[in-house]
């Protein structure tokens, strides 16, 4: 999926505005945020959409060895996969900058994932409700490390639309855990995302 990337982020309207976002006594806190889920779930579109920097993205032609490893069928026009991880920066509340790094989906890279997860303060768990069962090891993996996310169900055009809370039955997500339902193509909606694992995070880890 191709998306844009805008200059500017989009403030969130004020009835969606966290209780955290007024807090204007902090100072300016740069921190990491995990980007994971299956493969061909959307990660390097999601953060192309919100990165205020050009992405650095490491994708490679897909070869022989990924045809009997990943499940082409519900994007079959993929010819690309990320190898090692995507890396993007987005500024919010001018006092608040994420640093994005979204995980390589393909079994064989997960041995990646301690390194890249290291120091990071909550991940974005996607999902593909055509292929809920690929995001079962990135919810596994965060539940065992106790690292706070969240699950960000990614919409894909002329697919069927699912409430949030019919994901959140067929994954077994805890009650507390925020699940959301965005298009990563969408800059909007991916800031959502972002801003319900940050109130998230914080209100598990406050210190």
């Amino acid at each position: 999926m191709d998306s844009a990337v805008s200059d500017l982020p989009t403030a969130p309207d004020d009835e969606n505005v966290q209780a955290w976002q007024n807090d204007h006594t902090r100072a300016p806190i740069a921190t990491k945020i995990v980007v994971a889920g299956g493969f061909g779930v959307g990660k390097t579109t999601f953060v192309g959409s919100v990165s205020e920097i050009t992405p650095l993205q490491t994708e490679a032609l897909m070869t022989q060895a990924s045809e009997g490893t990943d499940d082409l069928t519900a994007t079959p026009e993929k010819l690309t996969t990320t190898v090692a991880m995507d890396f993007g920066r987005i500024t919010l509340d001018d006092d608040l900058v994420l640093y994005l790094f979204g995980t390589p989906g393909q079994q064989r890279f997960w041995f990646m994932w301690d390194d890249l997860v290291r120091g990071a303060i909550g991940a974005i768990v996607m999902a593909d409700t055509r292929r809920l069962k690929d995001c079962f090891p990135a919810l596994d993996y965060f539940e065992s490390c106790g690292i706070p996310y969240v699950v960000a169900v990614n919409h894909f055009e002329g697919t069927p639309s699912y409430e949030a809370e019919d994901v959140r039955e067929a994954l077994t997500v805890p009650r507390h855990v925020p699940v959301v339902v965005m298009d990563a193509r969408h800059r909007i909606t991916v800031i959502e995302s972002l801003l319900a694992l940050v109130g998230h995070a914080l209100d598990v880890t406050p210190e």
